[in-house]
């Protein structure tokens, strides 16, 4: 440790390296002096002119000294960046980086091996053992050692006595708690015969007090004489200490003396030359300044020449130059004290200017005659407008097109109906004269023809507002995309900043009166890359050199070069060529969000087209005029309103909801009508319906026809050969025979109505899917009330329902649930796949209608069932053979089969009558039980056989029924 500090900072006069010393006085010796290691650092001591050995500026200023040192013991014990400490007392004390530093070996020193200790551990050695010996036979002596420990814990026993209030570090005696405690006045009272006792209890806690006193002293005393040695050390080293300053002093003296000579000899010449320059450089600042002013004093004519030619752009351009100028080059100057106050009128004059200039383009771009042309109005003045507000921070300014927009809607609406009226003959404009009352006297016709014009002129005007918006957009976009490029061109600067600070650094700055003269320099005394860069910082008109703080050339300041802006040059979709400069400090948030309300400004102008025509809507739809409409009307309006629809879509990209609304509210309440009407129909013809099968014009066979093909469609009329076709007795559907009643036929066309009128209102189709099947419910609960609950015998005034009219009935069923699985596909096509849960409403028809039919075929089946209680219950097995009762029941079914046969499909017949004949046999065989007739072969058992056979024989003589099984075998009981 104590070689550490063996290093001097005073180099010695041994080194290989000489220094620039002056002589010294031979005669003056210096006193040795003893180094006190607890204290200070050793010194060595040698020859005094040792004090004189410091480094030369002229002749040591090219070779390593240890002033090139990179490592010291200081900045190795205080590295504030070391945050790990290691147990090894080096690394913990003196940080890492002191054991990994590479030390230059000394060239004066030798290198030492174990062979330099080989003797002397070869004489030390014999001692060593015999030292060893000595010791373990010899006790050790630590009597010092045991008087220091006793002493140590008499003394730490004598401040045990010391009570702890005393060593507190907020003892005072003037807090009144710690006086008590200190000195117990409760013990003394005058008062009675205690007098002695309390001058007794004083005198004792004197006594105390001094002896607490007495030991702190004591203790005091003996940690004085322990640290003597080292408080004499330190009084030695501050004499030490002051021989060193004067040694110090005496070499800066030297070393000051001959830095003047220096200065004399070399410097007072060279720095005259650089003032002089310096003065000829502040000439040229000052006529520069000069020229300057000139040149701003032209700013306000200038502006004003701008603004009579509505250079809205160059004007700002130039006052927010000068602006800077002044801030800049000519602050303080007197005469300009005026002159930034003045601008700043003078701005917000332009800013007036250009909302005014705006507000009157927005108006005769949107008022201009609405004619198939959609090109932009005056580009190259829109875009200088727009530039303008950019750079003044106008961001609002596409509210004031947005109010010219709901203007310029309102007076279309207005022109189009004036328009219209006026050359209306039956209309008298002097009789009549609210707008909304003349609109109202036209017929639909010319009323649909002004609703197209008026959505012809709105489609027109969205195209010339989108082709607006979107230059404005680009103008937008291109400020946003210049300000891209300049924070790449910053960030290319930064970095060639960054190349040059190394050449920067070699350049020395001088210092004269306080002023930095660097810039003095010739460019041929820089280092090529430095007397380039200067080159470029610093240029006037003579190309000479100036100093850091001139000005650039007077000539640039009317432009943004002055202000160190930059330009780029952009080109807008029309063509118009701009200069964008650097001073439009706008974020790139603000100019998206500025992109953004632009664009909803294109959607504000569809809705706006749409509101005013869901008010012209309105205002014709106050006296029912668009209820009263009939399909085709309506579904020309539907059409023109849904063509007007995508084209807004298409042209402003998003869906305008409010015209749409009105469509579907409209359509509503056209399906209420339209399903009232027909509903109503269909109630008029059940109740005038006499349930007789009626024949089937040809146009229902080829409407019938039409849907087998897969069209669903209603006819259209036919030529006059076609209407001479007689009507059939049968409607044939994809080769089956269906006998119906004029009411079907009529239910079949009205339901084609329903499906066509979905396929031209697609809106509708929800709505129209609910009415059709409470319509076909209708259909189906009243036509069962009529015939099977014999309603018809009071409305229609019917004698009987006949089996024929229940079989007529069942027909019609049938032919209504054959077409039901052909309107649902036609809706589900129709449907959005979230809504196809509404087809379950077809489903419940099928199964309602499936019902009714079956309970016609009961009801049939129960007719002849009545029929056989009441014959069968009168038999009697007799001659003559057949009997009578027989022949009745033959001549029942026959009837039954001629009523039917025509009517129901022969598979039908034959169910039918196979249900029948069980009936039959059921009643034959409770009566055969009744009256004892077994199947036994006798006289009774074959009357009852002749008479089954003639049964037998007359039933399935029948159309139809040859092969039907009847099983006669079943009326006999069996024997067990």
């Amino acid at each position: 440790m104590a070689s550490s500090h063996s290093s001097s900072p005073v180099p010695q006069s041994n080194s290989s390296d000489t220094f620039f010393k002056k002589d010294m006085d031979a005669t003056k010796c210096f006193r040795p002096v003893q180094s006190l290691p607890d204290v200070c650092p050793k010194e060595p001591t040698g020859d005094p002119s040792h004090l004189c050995d410091s480094p030369s500026l002229v002749v040591d200023q090219h070779r390593w000294t240890i002033y090139h040192s990179k490592v010291n013991l200081p900045a190795a014990l205080n590295d504030p960046r070391l945050a790990k400490r290691e147990s090894d007392f080096f690394t913990k004390t003196w940080g890492v980086d002191f054991v990994d530093t590479e030390v230059t070996p000394s060239f004066y020193l030798p290198q030492i091996t174990k062979e330099h200790f080989a003797l002397y551990q070869k004489e030390i050695t014999p001692r060593e053992k015999v030292h060893e010996r000595c010791k373990n036979t010899c006790t050790p002596k630590d009597t010092f050692d045991r008087t220091l420990l006793h002493t140590h814990d008499k003394s730490r026993t004598d401040l045990e006595q010391v009570p702890k209030i005393f060593m507190k570090p907020d003892f005072v005696l003037e807090d009144s708690l710690t006086f008590n405690a200190v000195l117990p006045w409760s013990h003394f009272s005058t008062a009675g015969g205690k007098g002695n006792r309390d001058a007794a209890s004083s005198k004792l806690l004197q006594e105390k007090l001094s002896h607490y006193l007495d030991i702190v002293e004591v203790n005091i005393a003996h940690q004085i004489s322990l640290r003597s040695e080292a408080f004499f050390h330190a009084m030695t080293s501050q004499h030490e200490l002051q021989d060193y300053l004067r040694k110090t002093s005496q070499a800066v003296k030297l070393l000051r003396e001959k830095i003047s000579k220096i200065d004399k000899v070399m410097c007072e010449g060279s720095l005259r030359v650089l003032r002089l320059s310096l003065t000829r450089n502040n000439c040229i600042k000052a006529y520069n300044k000069l020229k300057l002013m000139a040149t701003v004093h032209q700013t306000q004519p200038t502006v004003q020449l701008l603004l009579s030619t509505s250079e809205f752009v160059g004007a700002l351009d130039l006052i927010a130059t000068t602006q800077e100028v002044l801030q800049q080059e000519l602050q303080g100057i007197h005469s300009f004290r005026h002159l930034g106050s003045q601008l700043c009128e003078l701005e917000k004059l332009i800013d007036k200017m250009m909302i005014a200039e705006f507000s009157t383009y927005a108006r005769n771009d949107l008022n201009r005659p609405l004619e198939d042309d959609c090109q932009i109005l005056e580009e190259e003045r829109l875009v200088s407008l727009v530039f303008g507000l950019l750079k003044q921070r106008k961001l609002n300014f596409y509210e004031i097109y947005g109010d010219e927009m709901i203007t310029t809607a309102k007076n279309i609406i207005k022109q189009c109906v004036v328009n219209t009226v006026s050359q209306i003959e039956e209309i008298d404009t002097e009789v009549v004269v609210k707008l909304a009352d003349q609109m109202r006297m036209m017929n639909f016709p010319q009323w649909f023809d002004l609703l197209k014009n008026i959505f012809s002129k709105f489609t027109i005007f969205l195209k010339r507002i989108k082709v607006t918006l979107n230059t404005i957009r680009s103008v937008v976009f291109l400020v946003l995309d210049k300000n891209q490029k300049t924070r790449d061109l910053e960030d290319t600067l930064q970095k060639n900043s960054a190349k040059d600070s190394t050449v920067d650094t070699e350049v020395a700055y001088l210092t004269h009166e306080g002023m930095f003269i660097s810039d003095a320099f010739s460019e041929g005394d820089l280092p090529p890359v430095a007397a380039d860069t200067t080159s470029q910082r610093n240029t006037s008109p003579n190309s000479e050199p100036c100093s850091s703080d001139s000005v650039s050339e007077p000539e640039c300041t009317t432009d943004s070069s002055s202000s160190k802006e930059q330009t780029l040059s952009s080109v807008t979709p029309g063509g118009v060529e701009m200069m964008i400069s650097d001073d439009m400090k706008l974020t790139d948030l603000e100019l998206v969000r500025l992109a953004n309300n632009i664009q909803e400004l294109l959607y504000n102008a569809s809705d706006i087209c749409h509101d005013r025509s869901v008010k012209f809507l309105m205002a014709r739809a106050k006296d029912g005029f668009l209820e009263k409409l009939n399909s085709i009307e309506f579904v020309a309006l539907s059409r023109l309103m849904e063509g007007f629809i995508l084209d807004t879509e298409q042209i402003c990209g998003r869906k305008s909801m409010s015209l749409r609304g009105a469509l579907q509210s409209q359509a509503n309440r056209f399906v209420n009508r339209f399903h009232e009407e027909r509903k109503t129909k269909l109630s008029l013809l059940l109740d005038n319906e006499r349930w007789k099968q009626a024949e089937v014009p040809a146009e229902f066979q080829d409407l019938v026809d039409s849907v087998s093909d897969g069209r669903i469609s209603l006819p259209e009329k036919k030529t006059s050969a076609t209407e001479e076709r007689k009507p059939t007795e049968f409607l044939i559907v994809e080769g089956q025979k269906y006998a119906t009643v004029g009411t079907v036929l009529l239910l079949i066309r009205i339901i084609l109505e329903y499906c066509q009128c979905v396929d031209n209102i697609p809106s509708i189709t929800t709505d129209m899917l609910t009415r059709l099947s409470d319509l076909l419910k209708y259909f189906n609960s009243r036509s069962c009330q009529l015939v099977l609950g014999a309603g018809a015998l009071q409305v229609v005034g019917l004698k009987t329902i006949t089996t024929k009219n229940l079989a007529l009935s069942s027909r019609c069923l049938q032919l209504i649930v054959h077409y039901i699985p052909i309107i649902r596909a036609h809706f589900e096509a129709r449907l959005q796949p979230k809504q196809f849960s509404m087809l379950r409403h077809f489903d419940h028809i099928t199964k309602d209608y499936h019902d009714h039919i079956a309970e016609i075929s009961a009801k049939l089946v129960a007719i002849m069932d009545s029929l056989f209680d009441k014959l069968l219950s009168k038999y009697e097995v007799k001659a003559p053979v057949p009997s009578a009762c027989f022949r009745n029941i033959c001549k029942q079914m026959a009837k039954m089969h001629e009523a039917i046969y025509d009517l129901l499909p022969e598979e039908q017949t034959q169910m039918l009558f196979l249900r029948i004949n069980a009936s039959y046999k059921l009643h034959l065989k409770r009566q055969l039980a009744h009256l004892n007739v077994v199947n036994d072969g006798g006289p009774l058992n074959g009357l009852v056989t002749s008479d089954v056979a003639f049964y037998t024989g007359n039933l399935q003589a029948l159309k139809g029924l040859n092969n039907l099984d009847l099983n006669m075998a079943e009326i006999w009981e069996q024997k067990r």
